[in-house]
């Protein structure tokens, strides 16, 4: 149960807050890969202890938000093109595992959302509205994981993309992504709406094999740019 003396809160509820605080500033780029977090800078940023600072680290490390240096502190992670293909590989079993039970499972006021969430990515494409479609791909992500109803698969998957967004988040504002990803999404609804898990399962995973080339696509770009540069 939480208390508060002195205006400093304390307890689970505590941590809870600077997890939460921590994490949404890691992935809305507020905090960077590399940067140190204080430990007396959040305890005094949160309000907290700095035991409730010290649990908010465990639970950022085990996430892999963050890790911790010998003789340096705690910092943002930092994740390579390499781990990132790692982590979308595992993402795409589990997410033609859920897609695959949203087939079996999906009823019609489900059917209905799914075919909404649709609708609204295909105009926000043809619009040109990056961020509404970044905002549906989210919602859509997250109305198949509900159908599919399956809550191990769907936390190992948040802890795996929250590993990552950071890289995705780069991606989805790339020019054209839109574009490639849309007919993705759609193939995905198209499936589960057929209630055919062998087909959800496949688009499912083709989507993230999609990501998997965009994102080594874009770090051998990067690549050659900075051989350019440095000619």
């Amino acid at each position: 149960m939480e208390s508060e003396e002195n205006g400093v809160r304390r307890g689970a509820e505590a941590k809870e807050v600077v997890v939460d605080g921590v994490r949404a500033a890691i992935l809305s780029g507020e905090l960077s890969p590399g940067q140190r977090l204080v430990e007396a800078e959040l305890t005094e940023l949160f309000g907290v202890t700095r035991g409730s600072v010290r649990s908010a680290f465990a639970d950022l490390i085990a996430e892999g938000l963050v890790e911790r240096i010998p003789n340096r502190g705690v910092r943002v992670r930092r994740v390579s093109v390499e781990e990132a293909v790692e982590i979308l590989e595992c993402r795409g079993v589990l997410e033609g595992l859920i897609a695959a039970r949203a087939a079996r499972r999906v009823d019609d006021a489900q059917a209905a959302q799914l075919r909404q969430i649709g609708d609204g990515m295909q105009a926000a494409v043809a619009s040109g509205d990056v961020m509404t479609y970044s905002r549906l791909n989210s919602q859509l992500h997250a109305a198949v994981s509900e159908i599919g109803a399956q809550p191990v698969a769907a936390d190992l998957i948040a802890r795996l993309r929250s590993q990552i967004v950071r890289h995705q988040f780069q991606l989805s504002l790339r020019p054209g992504r839109p574009q490639v990803s849309l007919p993705e999404h759609l193939a995905i609804i198209d499936a589960v709406l057929a209630h055919d898990p062998v087909a959800a399962d496949a688009a499912a995973r083709r989507h993230v094999e999609s990501v998997i080339a965009a994102l080594q696509q874009g770090e051998q770009s990067a690549g050659v740019l900075a051989e350019a540069v440095a000619d």
